[in-house]
C-alpha cells in the first residue's frame, strides 16, 4: 500500500513552527546515510564550535538535564552551520564534533564541567538564546554577546535571600507537619546555620558527602536540643519538626528528577552518575541525622514515636499554606524568575491536595498517591513551559517539593536508633520509594505531553528523540 505523501508547508521564516520542522529535517538528512555528501565541503566557524561547547557547558553546570543540553546544542549546531555535527553529553563531560567533508578531518571540542552551580534564571535566559538562534533572530556575533552576558547576569534575587531561601523551606516544612512559630523560626535558623557551616567547608575544600553531612548534623542538634528543652520545660512543642523541616531542604529532588528523565530518554551513563549522587547525598543526610538522634536517644531525651510530626492527610489552611510556601522558598533557592512563584505555589499546593484527595477517597497507599500527584504536576508543568516559552525544570523540582519524604525519613532514623531495625529499614524504603514516585510520575506526565506535541525547543517532540526509535523505530 502506497505511504501518504508528507504534507509541508509552505516556507515562512515568521512561522516558528515551520523552523522547528526544518531543523528535524535537517537533522533527519544527517543521521540518514543518504543525506551525506562526503564531496561537500564545508569548514565551521570556530567561533560557532566555542559558543556551542560554551552554551552547553553553562546550561549543564547550572542544572538542565542532558536531553535539554543535547537538543540545545544541536539546534545551535544547526542554526550556525556547523556540518554534521554531533554531541555528547554527560554528567560532567561535552563533547563536540562535526565533520567539513571531503578530505578535511574532523574537528572535535571538549569542555569539563567542575564546578556545579543551580541556577534557573540563568537556565531560562540560555533557553530563550536557542530558540531566538534555532528561529534564525539572532547572529553568531550576538549569540557570542548574549553569552556573555548570561554569564555575568546577576541572579533575580539578592545573595542574603538565596542564602534564607533554604532556611524558608525548612520552616515552611515544620509550619506543614505542626511546629508552631516559635518551631518554625528555630528550623529557619538551624538550616541556615548548617547550609553557612557547608559552605565554609567547601571553601577548605572538603568533600561534598561531609559537608552535607555537617549540615544535618548542625540542624539537627538544634531541633534535638528544642525537643529537650521542650520536654524539661511542659513547652508542648513539636520541636521534631525542625528535624523534619531541615531534612525536606537537603533532600536532593533535582538529581532524583534529572535522574530518572536522563535514563527515560536513553542518557544511561548520566542517569547512573545523577542516581548515585542522588543516594550519597541520602547516605550523608542518613548519617548526620541519625547520629544525632541515636545520641539524643543515649543522653534521655524523649521521642515519642506515636506523635512525630507529621502532616498526615490533612487540609487544614496552615498545612496548604506550609505546601505552597515550601514549593515557592525552593523556586526561590533555585533563583527560578519571580514571575514564575504564583504558578508554582499553586502547583505544590496541588499536588498535596491530588495526594490528600486520593488517600482519603480511594484509600490508596501513599506510593499511589504520590505518583498520581507527580503524573499531573507533570503534565501541567510541561504544558505551563510550553506555553510561557521556559525550561520545564524550574517549574517541577520546586512543585513536588511538598510530598518529599523528610517525616517519613525521620520516622526511619528513630526507629533505628530505638533498637527497632526492621521497622526503621522498611521506613527508609518506603521514603526511598516515594521519592522515586515522584521523579518517576513527573517524567511520565512530561512523555504524555510530548507524545502529543508536534514540535518544541529544539525539535523536541515525537520525532525529535532518536533514542526513542532505537530498538522499535522501525518497524
Amino acid at each position: 500500500m502506497a505511504q501518504r505523501p508528507e504534507r509541508h508547508d509552505p516556507p515562512n521564516e515568521e512561522n516558528p513552527l515551520s523552523r522547528l520542522r526544518d531543523w528535524r529535517a535537517a537533522r533527519e538528512s544527517e543521521i540518514h546515510a543518504e543525506g551525506l555528501d562526503d564531496d561537500v565541503v564545508e569548514l565551521p566557524d570556530p567561533r560557532a564550535i566555542d559558543l556551542v561547547l560554551r552554551v552547553g557547558e553553562l546550561l549543564l553546570a547550572s542544572g538542565e538535564g542532558t536531553e535539554a543540553v543535547s537538543e540545545s546544542m544541536l539546534s545551535l549546531s544547526v542554526a550556525f552551520e556547523l556540518p554534521r555535527s554531533e554531541v555528547s553529553v554527560t554528567f560532567t563531560a561535552i563533547t563536540l564534533s562535526c565533520h567539513p567533508g571531503g578530505d578535511h578531518p574532523p574537528i572535535t571540542g571538549e569542555r569539563v564541567v567542575r564546578r556545579r552551580t543551580l541556577d534557573y534564571f540563568r537556565v531560562g535566559e540560555l533557553h530563550a538564546l536557542v530558540q531566538d538562534a534555532a528561529l534564525g533572530q539572532v547572529e553568531l556575533e550576538e549569540a557570542i554577546a548574549r553569552l556573555r552576558a548570561i554569564k555575568r547576569a546577576r541572579p533575580p534575587y539578592p545573595n542574603w535571600l538565596l542564602v534564607c531561601g533554604f532556611g524558608l523551606i525548612a520552616s515552611s516544612a515544620s509550619l506543614m507537619v505542626g511546629g508552631q512559630f516559635i518551631v518554625a523560626t528555630a528550623a529557619f535558623l538551624a538550616t541556615v546555620l548548617g547550609d553557612r557551616a557547608s559552605v565554609i567547608l567547601a571553601k577548605r575544600g572538603v568533600a561534598e558527602f561531609y559537608q552535607m553531612a555537617a549540615a544535618a548534623v548542625i540542624a539537627s542538634s538544634m531541633g534535638a536540643a528544642l525537643l529537650w528543652v521542650s520536654s524539661e520545660l511542659d513547652l508542648g512543642l513539636q520541636a521534631g519538626a525542625v528535624i523534619t523541616g531541615n531534612i525536606m531542604a537537603l533532600l536532593p529532588g533535582r538529581p532524583l528528577v534529572t535522574s530518572l528523565q536522563d535514563g527515560i530518554s536513553g542518557s544511561y551513563v548520566s542517569s547512573v552518575a545523577r542516581l548515585l549522587e542522588v543516594f550519597f547525598t541520602l547516605g550523608a543526610i542518613v548519617s548526620g541525622v541519625g547520629a544525632v538522634a541515636y545520641t539524643a536517644v543515649r543522653l534521655g531525651v524523649d521521642v515519642n514515636l506515636e506523635n512525630l510530626p507529621s502532616a498526615g492527610t490533612s487540609l487544614d489552611a496552615a498545612v496548604l499554606v506550609g505546601a505552597a510556601g515550601i514549593a515557592i522558598a525552593f523556586a526561590v533557592s533555585l533563583a527560578v524568575p519571580w514571575r514564575m512563584l504564583p504558578a508554582i505555589g499553586a502547583l505544590g499546593v496541588l499536588i498535596w491536595v491530588i495526594y490528600v484527595g486520593l488517600r482519603t477517597l480511594l484509600e490508596v497507599p501513599p506510593i499511589v498517591g504520590t505518583g498520581a500527584g507527580a503524573v499531573v504536576v507533570g503534565v501541567i508543568a510541561h504544558w505551563l513551559a510550553r506555553r510561557t516559552q521556559r525550561p520545564v525544570l524550574p517549574y517541577i523540582i520546586p512543585s513536588i517539593a511538598p510530598l518529599l519524604p523528610g517525616s517519613i525519613l525521620y520516622r526511619g532514623l528513630l526507629e533505628i536508633s530505638l533498637n527497632d531495625a526492621v521497622a526503621g529499614l522498611l521506613s527508609l524504603s518506603e521514603a526511598v520509594a516515594i521519592g522515586l514516585a515522584l521523579g518517576a510520575g513527573v517524567n511520565l506526565g512530561g512523555e504524555l505531553v510530548r507524545a502529543f506535541q508536534r514540535g518544541g525547543l529544539a525539535g523536541a517532540g515525537r520525532l525529535g528523540r532518536p533514542a526513542a526509535r532505537r530498538t522499535r523505530g522501525g518497524y
